[in-house]
Formats: C-alpha cells, sequence, structure tokens
C-alpha cells in the first residue's frame, strides 16, 4: 500500500480525513512514492488553534531554554544528514551530494537560531530625562506560517520555523505537495529534539489550505517562497490582513565575466551554477554577461556544460538530477523551442536528453543560447531549469544597466581581478545579493537574504537578524521610579523634565 502522508497537529501524527489526496512521485522515475492529503478546513483549524494555545506558554519560556531547544536540534540534524538527503534525493531527484548541501545550509540557520538570547536583546539609555529611563524589549508574535516550495525540501523550512520558535513564537508549516516527506521528517526530528507539542504543526495541501492559513484572524506573520505571481498574491492578501509578510519570489540571475578574470575559474562557476540542480534555484546563474573580449570564452563554457551529465540520485558522475515533474519538464523545453524559434542562436542543445536506465525521468540536459535578445521570452522570464543564456556587451557600464532595467533583483555575480571594478559593480548594481568571484551568492545566516525588487515582497528578509525583527515586535518602555511624594506641578507639554 502506498504511504500516506500524515499531519502533524499538536505533537501528534494524524491521519487526514480528507477525500484529496495528491501522489508524490519519483521524478527521476515516476514511481508513486507516497499520497500527500489536501487536509480539510477543519484539520487547519485544529492545527492553528493547537498553535495558538502552544504560544501561551511558550511566549514565556525563558529564552535559555528555547535556545537549548535549538542546540538539542542542530545536533540531531547533523546525526541525521545523510538520511534526510536520501529522503531529498528520493522525493526531488537530486544527486545525494546536492541533497547534503541541502540539508547543511538548513542547519546552518538552526545553528544561528541557538544564539537567540544575543539576536534578541533589546537596547537601554538610562536618564534620558531626570531619573527616567527608556529601554526596549523584543516580543513574539503568536502563531506563524511558512508556506514552502519543493527545490529546498530541507533549507527553506529550517529558514523559517527554528528562527520563529526560537523569537518566542508557534508555526503552522506548509510543505509543498510535491515533496512533504522531508519536511515532516524535519518536523518529527524536532520533536525528537524535545520540542513541547504544539510549538511545530504541519498541515499539507493546495492552494484552499494556503488561502485558509493567509487570511485566519491568528495568524499575524506569513513568510513564503515561491514564485513571482504567487508571491505578490501572498503579499497583496496577507497585508490587506494587516499581516506581517516576507514572499519570496522569482529571479534572474546574471553573472558578469570581465575581460581580466580567471579563465578557468569563470569557465568553471558558470557550469556549475547554471546547471546545478537542474537550474531549480532561485539563485542560479541563467544569463552570463560577457564584457568585451571575454566573449571568446563562449565556446569553452558551452563545452564545460556539455561534460556535465545529469543523472540518478546515486550515480557519482551525474551533475544533477530530473526537474520535479513532466510539467516542469515540458516547461522548460517550451522555452527553449521559443528561444529556438525567436532566432537565438542555440549552440548546446538538452531537449533530447536521455538517461539510460530511466526512460520516464524528467530529464533536460545543459542547454546553452547565443544570439539573444532583451525582448525574448527565455530572458525576460524565469526558466528554472538548466539553460544557461549567453549576452555579450562592449563594457562594464552596459552591463550594470542591462541588469539594473532587470524586473528581477535576487542575485548577480561577478568574475574579475579588479577591485576597483568589484566596488564599482557592488556599489551601482540595483540586487540584492552580490557574489564577487562567488558564482551562487546566497549569504551565511548571520546574515540575511536579501533579494530586492520582484524578487521580494516584504521589508524584513530570511533568518539573520532581519528574521528576529520580522517574527518579533519591538516594545519600548519608558519608566520612573519615585523616591518621595514631592508635588512637581502639573506638566501640560510632552516634554520630560
Amino acid at each position: 500500500m502506498t504511504q500516506q502522508v500524515p499531519l502533524l497537529i499538536n505533537g501528534e501524527l494524524v491521519q487526514s480525513k480528507s477525500e484529496n489526496w495528491i501522489p508524490v512521485t519519483n521524478p527521476a522515475t515516476q514511481e508513486v512514492i507516497a499520497q500527500v492529503p489536501c487536509a480539510t478546513a477543519d484539520e487547519v483549524e485544529q492545527a492553528i488553534d493547537a498553535a495558538k494555545a502552544a504560544f501561551e506558554d511558550w511566549k514565556d519560556t525563558p529564552v535559555g531554554e528555547r535556545a537549548r531547544l535549538m542546540l538539542r536540534y542542530q545536533a540531531i540534524l547533523k546525526e541525521r544528514q545523510d538520511d534526510i538527503a536520501r529522503l531529498i534525493s528520493q522525493e526531488v531527484g537530486k544527486t545525494f551530494e546536492d541533497a547534503k548541501g541541502d540539508v547543511w545550509r538548513g542547519i546552518e540557520v538552526v545553528e544561528h537560531a541557538c544564539n537567540i538570547a544575543s539576536l534578541s536583546m533589546g537596547e537601554t539609555v538610562e536618564n534620558v530625562a531626570r531619573k527616567i529611563d527608556c529601554y526596549s524589549i523584543t516580543q513574539p508574535l503568536g502563531v506563524c506560517v511558512g508556506i514552502t516550495p519543493f527545490n529546498f525540501p530541507a533549507m527553506i523550512p529550517l529558514w523559517m520555523f527554528p528562527m520563529a520558535i526560537a523569537c518566542g513564537n508557534t508555526f503552522v508549516l506548509k510543505p509543498s505537495e510535491q515533496d512533504p516527506l522531508t519536511p515532516m521528517l524535519l518536523a518529527e526530528l524536532f520533536k525528537e529534539a524535545g520540542a513541547p507539542d504544539g510549538l511545530l504543526q504541519v498541515v499539507h495541501g493546495a492552494k484552499d489550505v494556503v488561502d485558509q492559513l493567509l487570511v485566519h484572524k491568528d495568524t499575524p506573520a506569513i513568510s513564503f517562497v515561491g514564485s513571482v505571481n504567487v508571491g505578490e498574491h501572498i503579499y497583496r492578501t496577507g497585508t490587506d490582513k494587516m499581516k506581517r509578510v516576507q514572499a519570496f519570489a522569482g529571479a534572474k540571475n546574471h553573472m558578469v565575466v570581465m575581460p581580466d578574470a580567471s579563465k578557468n575559474q569563470v569557465v568553471n562557476s558558470i557550469a556549475g551554477a547554471s546547471v546545478g540542480a537542474a537550474g531549480q534555484r532561485c539563485m542560479a546563474i541563467s544569463v552570463a554577461v560577457f564584457v568585451g573580449e571575454a566573449r571568446q570564452w563562449i565556446p569553452e563554457v558551452r563545452d564545460a556544460l556539455a561534460k556535465v551529465r545529469p543523472g540518478a540520485w546515486d550515480d557519482p558522475e551525474a551533475g544533477y538530477g530530473p526537474l520535479i515533474n513532466p510539467q516542469a519538464r515540458e516547461r522548460v523545453l517550451n522555452f527553449i523551442q521559443e528561444g529556438k524559434d525567436a532566432g537565438a542562436e542555440c549552440i548546446l542543445d538538452g531537449s533530447e536528453c536521455v538517461v539510460d536506465g530511466f526512460p520516464d525521468g524528467n530529464w533536460v540536459g545543459p542547454t546553452m543560447f547565443r544570439g539573444v535578445t532583451r525582448d525574448m521570452s527565455i530572458y525576460q522570464e524565469e526558466i528554472f531549469g538548466p539553460v544557461l543564456i549567453a549576452l555579450e556587451v562592449d563594457t562594464l557600464e552596459e552591463a550594470i544597466e542591462l541588469i539594473n532595467e532587470n524586473p528581477y533583483g535576487n542575485g548577480t555575480s561577478m568574475f574579475t581581478s579588479s577591485g576597483a571594478a568589484a566596488r564599482k559593480y557592488q556599489h551601482e548594481i540595483k540586487v540584492g545579493q552580490v557574489g564577487i568571484n562567488v558564482p551562487v551568492p546566497v549569504p551565511l545566516p548571520m546574515f540575511s537574504f536579501t533579494g530586492w525588487r520582484k524578487s521580494f515582497y516584504g521589508d524584513q528578509h530570511a533568518y539573520g537578524k532581519q528574521a528576529v525583527k520580522f517574527y518579533t515586535e519591538t516594545k519600548t518602555v519608558t519608566a520612573r521610579w519615585f523616591e518621595d511624594d514631592i508635588d512637581t506641578g502639573v506638566n501640560t507639554t510632552i516634554q520630560l523634565k
């Protein structure tokens, strides 16, 4: 019998009463490995109620106790990293090493959450007026919600609920229905670490479940990672309900290649950053901008891409795995055809890719275009597949203008040996995350994940200090303690004396 994925409500694994179940398939074989329910409205309500009840005690739990929970949790995650990675490989198709990286980047955020005592400290000023002190404190919001995508089933949930819970909130997680097994394992390990019942709920489903969580009166904060259209909907709907929202959306990330860069580093970095994880990363490099004489390296980049071979998760020679489902594969293939039809030169075509032993896998081989114009769909839209576009400009100024005109602003990289050029680039580029000789500039958790423009809707970003600000409210106290009963008279001004 096919495994049926449970819900997690108030610390218990619950069999859903839903009549609507979605198959979870192995993208390399199309084998149905599980069925996930679309939770009923009553089940979602139960999860929110359980989180709301647990919040009443958890918000007063000492910060040191919250930190120690995270210490235990990160230790368990490290012990089980390989197990989690194998599960990711099964339901997402990532190579084993890539899946381990997914888990590790999540563990790093949990480690950061262990520092919650210092991260949530307020500020104090003595004698802001005579014998009057002023200080700020941070307090949790309540029941926070996380809606996560398929492409990082460990890392992105771990961006969210550990920081929220460490801040004193409780959490309802709605993972992608395409790979729910990994988030469920993360939740079970959190309970194994000693998390009290009710701190973390997991509900499954599609749009109806998301909308119920989004408009519910008892969910003051929503964190979302996904597509542009859904991200904008999440943001506008949530903020219309006076909620705090962070919505991470699409991307079209550019790498600028200067003629003075290290050629070998450029070639290898572009190849890895463009097709790694089958291009299913919001930080994937999908556009390489070759400046001046650097355009001579385009054939070598193509040759390097041609050597990258997709394959099954346990194939040590495979560079990446399949796309998540047949619909995603078809979408990428349509973009490749649109590029050809628009007149772009397809100098490497992976649309006919096959992998021995896996005839039903969602395979697309490395693909590269040259001669692309800005009005073509393959440049305008996020492809989310192993497709690289090569653009050519004469100057750094042209490259900066090109990128700043693009509506997305998630990440960008520049390869150069010139400190002056790098300084100019990082200062003038209108993108949230910049890499200098680093192809995928995802910041470590002591900073924050800071996409800009159409790549992000909201004010405070994920993890780092901004996550603490997102998951807490600041209260400022102005206090005076009288030493004796002296009549100082009536003060009708706003001035403190």
